[in-house]
């Protein structure tokens, strides 16, 4: 194996994981998870001889799957059934494991562009502007989406916390 190979696998060893994270919270579906990062990577590979900054590297797999799973959804590559409505599980409190499904289920429901600015901004903590600049967005445009979907978030997961406080679940 080259040094060009090692290095690609040595990346690949030890950040896949923390980005099959990120994708199921894209995508809901950890096949479809594990489907993303496999093209992300693949398409680091490609470009591995042209990356001439390693050190920021995550930021730029970050971006390659965050457009991926987006350019899949516009194309109606894998429409599955959406969680939510009817019949939908209801959430426990908010320490609970059950509560996490939930959330998850809520995450889900929301449109794609919404769901990626979630997933950036709050689980990978990345800042608005660099939220913008790996969507190909403006700041702005990050606010807005961000604002609509944890309103959108919200109203997901309010009437199951409601019934948990009054014991119906």
């Amino acid at each position: 194996m080259g040094d060009r190979d090692a290095a690609f696998a040595e990346y690949f060893a030890a950040r896949s994981d923390a980005m099959r994270g990120t994708a199921y919270l894209l995508c809901g579906d950890w096949h479809r998870a594990e489907d993303l990062v496999q093209s992300a990577f693949t398409k680091l590979y490609l470009a591995w001889n042209r990356v001439s900054r390693h050190e920021v590297l995550d930021a730029y797999v970050r971006q390659i799957l965050v457009r991926t799973f987006l350019d899949e959804r516009r194309r109606g590559w894998w429409r599955r059934e959406r969680v939510g409505g009817e019949g939908a599980e209801r959430p426990a409190p908010p320490e609970s494991p059950e509560n996490r499904l939930v959330l998850l289920q809520a995450l889900a429901a929301l449109a794609p562009r919404q769901r990626a600015v979630l997933v950036l901004r709050y689980w990978e903590d990345l800042s608005v502007e660099d939220t913008a600049a790996l969507l190909g967005c403006s700041a702005g445009t990050v606010k807005s989406q961000a604002a609509r979907g944890l309103e959108n978030l919200r109203e997901l997961v309010q009437p199951a916390y409601s019934a948990i406080e009054k014991g119906d679940r």
